[in-house]
């Protein structure tokens, strides 16, 4: 491809010669390779002539949607949320991608997508029922409410988790499995067991509290007296029912009692 100094050549050596021969020629005697074609040279010249400047053209793009476009798009989505872009490039005869962009770029819409995340199954209720009556039997022991130790960690903010002991602040904007187990091993057990060594540690079922390491350590430092998303039934408490809810003592005993009412 030709720079602009050559395409400056070509262009002089037209103007006075008239002649893609002999502008050829002298190309090639001065550059030492092949010269341009002859439809380039009419072609550079001419720009020069009409702009009087060689640059590459900016591409005109695509056409801007018109503000009656856009208009008629927000109204059909108003009307039918649920609708489809597919669906709405037919109805208002406006090609999908021009629909899909509009939405993302000028009216900042995003795609809502359902996901059942937290879906029970048919043996959930049993085990919650399972899990609550097992939490009666260890009330009957009347120091068991008071030794809980519960860790509420609070997702989709500033990484502040709420504790009985603290607040605790952690760095960064994630909390991971070795954050949080640094957090137990340096700061929280230190001042729990400063306290009491007969206590009943409680976490819910965020993923670092799940880490391999995390259960370890607990597993090691308070085998039996700690409860989580689940545990080996030799060494955890209890586990925590799949896809529950609430991360609640309470909140589980409140259900037991609304069920067992007539």
């Amino acid at each position: 491809m030709a720079g602009p100094q050559q395409k400056a050549f070509c262009v002089l050596e037209f103007a006075k010669t008239n002649s893609v021969v002999m502008v050829q020629c002298s190309f090639r005697r001065r550059f030492g390779i092949n010269p341009p074609c002859p439809k380039n040279i009419r072609r550079w010249f001419r720009q020069f002539q009409e702009s009087v400047c060689l640059c590459k053209g900016k591409s005109p793009g695509r056409p801007r949607v018109s503000e009656e476009q856009v208009a008629r798009i927000r109204a059909a989505f108003e009307r039918s949320p649920r609708k489809s872009t597919n669906r709405a490039s037919r109805e208002l005869a406006i090609p999908q991608s021009t629909v899909w962009r509009v939405l993302t770029v000028r009216l900042h819409l995003k795609p809502y997508r359902l996901q059942l995340v937290q879906a029970l199954t048919n043996d959930d209720k049993g085990q919650r029922m399972e899990f609550c009556d097992s939490m009666l039997e260890m009330m009957e022991d009347e120091t068991f409410i008071s030794r809980l130790i519960f860790i509420e960690h609070e997702t989709d903010s500033p990484k502040v988790n709420v504790k009985v002991y603290g607040p605790f602040f952690f760095e960064g904007n994630t909390v991971t499995g070795q954050t949080y187990l640094d957090m137990l091993q340096n700061w929280l057990f230190i001042s729990l067991q400063a306290d009491s060594h007969d206590f009943i540690f409680q976490q819910n079922g965020a993923p670092p509290h799940w880490h391999l390491m995390v259960r370890a350590f607990l597993y090691e430092k308070v085998p039996q007296r700690w409860t989580g998303r689940k545990g080996a039934k030799d060494l955890a408490l209890c586990a925590w029912p799949a896809r529950s809810p609430e991360y609640s003592w309470y909140s589980f005993l409140l259900e037991v009692e609304s069920t067992s009412r007539p």
